[in-house]
């Protein structure tokens, strides 16, 4: 605070004057949509100091950037960003939704064809858990789409063990606490009894850690199947397991709501990148001997070699296997079969 007499002091609320915050974007979210890594994985980049900004290394990732920002990794620049893109995804049992797992189980990622982007899974599906998982190469889609806020229903098919009625299922429509947690409303239609087990139809618009699970366990339930048959309006349809199918732009653009779209920062009209695909090894060519006779192994890798056509039969007739009619006006049936007898 300045005086009239030009002396400057410094009032108690000065120094609980909140600081503007700074333009522009997190560099660890530019590189996330940029394709190039995870925000904690860009974080631990700049931590060992491999990302410059105008020509400068970054020593801390609380750094924002602007659109004229010149951004490089490893003295190479950082690709421009890619079209916000979403796929569906038929996650079979056995794999982890992680990128990477400490125990060393296996995870989808491993098994996506290696010519797609970046990829991250809206929400989860445990191990044992299958059905639709929706992917997607941008965060912030990703962000938007697991929150309860954006009111897309997700549905499952599940097997549970145990005797539940109706009437238990409804006490669920208006949420239930399980050890403590508290859970929202779930809406549970029983389909079908098989032996000890219930066929059930579960909804509900939250995503917490194995959330069907726990709330069925409340009424008596242990599920021992669980398949998400729905996210939102994707379905999981006759997509196979382990199988993966892109969202064209224009379905995506029509299904997501301008807020969400808003709030997610996604981009539709951005260049679609495409990698591709790895090319298959070249088998080893293996020298053949004339008059030497090759292995199984040898034979799939060798050469075909060419061979003088055989002169063709004389004529004899009608060729068999063939469906027809035969010279003597019969059809070409084989013998003792009702191919082409006239019914006396």
């Amino acid at each position: 605070m300045l005086l009239a007499s030009g002396i400057a002091y410094r009032t108690p609320m000065d120094g609980h004057r909140k600081e503007k915050p700074q333009a522009g974007e997190r560099i660890a979210k530019v590189m996330a949509r940029a394709g190039l890594c995870s925000r904690r994985d860009a974080e631990t980049w700049i931590a060992a100091g491999r990302v410059t900004v105008n020509g400068e290394k970054l020593a801390s990732p609380a750094f924002n950037v602007k659109p004229g920002d010149a951004i490089a990794v490893d003295e190479k620049p950082l690709p421009t960003r890619e079209r916000t893109r979403l796929f569906r995804y038929h996650k079979p049992r056995g794999l982890m939704t992680t990128s990477r797992d400490p125990q060393g189980r296996p995870t989808l990622f491993d098994r996506l064809p290696k010519h797609l982007p970046r990829l991250v899974s809206v929400g989860r599906l445990d191990m044992t858990s299958e059905g639709l998982l929706l992917l997607t190469n941008d965060g912030g889609l990703k962000r938007a789409l697991e929150l309860p806020e954006t009111g897309w229903l997700r549905r499952y098919r599940v097997r549970a063990n145990g005797r539940a009625t109706q009437d238990d299922l409804d006490r669920l429509k208006n949420g239930v606490t399980v050890e403590g947690i508290a859970y929202g409303p779930v809406d549970a239609k029983l389909d079908r009894m098989q032996g000890a087990n219930l066929w059930l139809t579960v909804g509900m618009r939250e995503g917490k850690n194995r959330e069907v699970r726990k709330v069925l366990s409340a009424v008596g339930l242990t599920v021992n199947r669980l398949i998400r048959v729905s996210y939102g309006p994707f379905q999981l349809s006759e997509l196979a397991p382990g199988a993966i199918e892109e969202v064209n732009t224009r379905t995506l653009r029509d299904q997501v709501s301008e807020k969400i779209a808003r709030a997610a920062g996604v981009d539709f009209d951005a260049p679609l990148r495409l990698a591709e695909p790895e090319p298959e090894p070249e088998k080893k060519k293996i020298a053949v001997r004339p008059g030497r006779r090759l292995s199984k192994r040898e034979g799939a890798a060798a050469p075909a070699r060419a061979r003088t056509p055989a002169p063709p039969p004389p004529p004899r007739g009608k060729q068999r296997g063939v469906r027809g009619r035969s010279p003597s006006g019969r059809g070409g049936g084989p013998r003792g079969s009702h191919f082409g007898t006239k019914k006396k």
